[in-house]
């Protein structure tokens, strides 16, 4: 690491903070490769989750290869266009994220949960495996927001059922947040729908439960992070200010 810019935080930090912080997972993740006596630091295997590392003077191991921590975090709002894979890749050659994202990285890229393969709109992309982790867990409570367009009129008493009560799925009860009905006409609708799991195919799966086909769906907004002003394909970074506010959505506490 360049030592003109040395950040103090990383001349004396936890060791699983320091792992952390090379994309290897959450904090708690970090610590479980600690104690199964995977990680090593200056040739000599660590097993103390005490142990703190001066991330510019000591090498670091993980299963015998070096890890360094990734000093610049990215994040991108990134508006995935229809009939492209939530992946990295696909070994049935479909498009995916990596063949249409204009923004090219020397560094790894975790995509922030998936979306439909047939669905569009908001996904974030970073090198910051532990908020990937945290935002795409229903626990941390970070909302969703999606438009979604149905075959047929919508009537309020459906809206609040699936509101306050919700439908019985093969996975279990599930149920939206909120739900707001945009447009209504004789044979459509169109109403924003918010909520905070992230099971696959979640908002079609609960209207074809009652009856209704999603012709279209399109992710308006994950957290504080919104889709306005990106087209299809187009991608915004987001600057320091939003990275730590999305953090703390996330309930991820930076102090060491």
């Amino acid at each position: 690491m360049n030592s003109e810019k040395r950040d103090p935080e990383l001349e004396d930090v936890r060791l699983q903070k320091y792992l952390a912080l090379c994309s290897l997972g959450s904090r708690r993740d970090c610590e479980k490769l600690i104690e199964e006596g995977r990680v090593e630091v200056d040739g000599t295997l660590v097993s103390d989750l005490g142990t703190r590392v001066n991330a510019y003077e000591q090498k670091v191991k993980v299963d015998g290869a070096r890890v360094r921590p990734v000093l610049e975090k990215v994040v991108l709002a990134f508006n995935k266009p229809k009939n492209v894979l939530s992946a990295m890749q696909d070994p049935s050659s479909r498009l995916t994220l990596s063949d249409v994202l204009p923004y090219k990285s020397k560094v790894r890229l975790f995509h922030v949960g998936r979306l439909d393969y047939d669905s569009e709109g908001l996904i974030l992309m970073t090198n910051d495996g532990n908020l990937a982790n945290k935002l795409s867990h229903p626990r941390y409570g970070v909302e969703k927001s999606y438009e979604v367009f149905l075959n047929r009129p919508l009537p309020q008493s459906v809206a609040f059922r699936l509101v306050s009560r919700g439908v019985l799925l093969e996975d279990g009860w599930q149920k939206f947040d909120k739900i707001r009905i945009l447009k209504q006409g004789s044979h459509k609708c169109e109403a924003l729908v918010c909520l905070h799991s992230g099971k696959n195919r979640i908002v079609r799966r609960v209207f074809a439960a009652v009856g209704f086909r999603v012709e279209k769906l399109v992710r308006t907004r994950m957290g504080s992070v919104g889709l306005k002003g990106l087209k299809p394909g187009e991608y915004r970074k987001l600057d320091k200010s939003q990275i730590e506010k999305l953090e703390k959505e996330a309930g991820i506490d930076n102090r060491d």
